[in-house]
């Protein structure tokens, strides 16, 4: 069960208009109103398909900027504004994709940011949209443009399984407290501790990604009502609120945002970076199996508590990233 329950497309675009607020106005004090990704996509997908975009680059800019704000429920500004996103209370950009190849000119990609990918066919009318946040659309670079900013380690040897918080940050205590299916972070930390002396079949020296999207998908058979999904989403485990990393060793890549950021999550608004669990699983090769050995488990706030952080190379400012073939499907 998701963490937010479904809101109908037309009520949220509803109060949106009635709000009376602009794209650039911030949402902090009307969360309501800021859409999920999910949400985003189904609104604009629904809306976007069939708009002819075939003018001058600029007018074209203009024209589906224009759009998206009268499907949002926003007036249309008489111009617009160049800020950083465009749409600045909802957190995204647009981006037009005649191919599968994505432009981020001047600028870096923002881990929170929601970027909006527009495909149109051959005679400039839109056929798809896609929504997805800048943590995504790191793990699509294989071009090595987009290097992972934050890296860390434990402070001392893992030797044994480890509840590094005490007990959950006040937004998610509240939520589990107000009926959300939630696991309490001790509850949570028993059942994930379960898996420590378990092994599986090792795909291979240079699979790591694939070694960790094991560990993801018996992690995920810990909740019968949770599906295993490997689609870039964070955290791992949308509905328990769950990154998860297997560590073969000492450095941990944590991407392009740090655990303790009290930046809002770009999918599910009311939770911050920090009240993300995560589970560090500390692993072993050998005899082609890999042996999970521990487990550590704690909040984004307190992650730095227990591990030591170091900071690698800073994103280029210059971004193409090869989209995947069937990306818009």
């Amino acid at each position: 069960m998701a963490l937010q329950p479904k809101r109908p497309a037309a009520s949220l675009v509803r109060a949106i208009r009635q709000s009376g607020l602009t794209i650039y106005d911030a949402l902090d004090s009307r969360r309501d109103l800021y859409l999920t990704m999910e949400e985003l996509q189904t609104v604009l997908g629904m809306s976007l398909r069939g708009l002819d975009l075939n003018y001058p680059l600029r007018t074209r800019s203009k024209v589906l900027k224009s759009r998206v704000c009268e499907v949002l429920g926003y007036p249309v500004p008489k111009s617009f504004k160049k800020s950083k996103p465009r749409f600045q209370g909802q957190d995204f950009d647009t981006y037009i994709q005649k191919a599968n190849n994505l432009q981020i000119w001047n600028e870096e990609v923002s881990p929170t940011r929601r970027y909006v990918l527009i495909r149109v066919d051959d005679q400039q009318v839109v056929t798809a949209v896609k929504v997805v946040s800048g943590e995504a659309l790191a793990l699509l670079d294989t071009t090595g443009t987009l290097t992972q900013k934050y890296q860390a380690k434990s402070a001392a040897p893992v030797v044994g399984s480890v509840l590094v918080s005490r007990q959950d940050t006040p937004p998610l205590e509240s939520a589990i407290a107000g009926g959300a299916k939630l696991m309490p972070l001790a509850d949570l930390f028993q059942s994930l501790s379960g898996l420590a002396g378990k092994s599986f079949y090792d795909p291979g020296v240079d699979q790591e990604r694939n070694r960790g999207s094991l560990v993801h998908q018996m992690v995920c058979a810990l909740f019968p009502a949770n599906s295993y999904h490997d689609s870039g989403q964070f955290p791992d485990v949308p509905d328990q609120l769950l990154e998860v990393k297997l560590q073969t060793s000492p450095t941990i890549d944590l991407g392009l945002i740090s655990p303790d950021s009290t930046d809002h999550l770009a999918d599910q608004p009311a939770y911050r970076h920090c009240d993300v669990r995560y589970a560090v699983f500390y692993g072993s090769i050998k005899d082609g199996s890999v042996r999970i050995d521990h487990v550590v488990l704690t909040t984004g706030a307190d992650f730095f508590t227990f591990f030591r952080r170091f900071e690698g190379k800073v994103v280029n400012r210059k971004i193409q990233i090869p989209l995947p073939k069937h990306f818009f499907e």
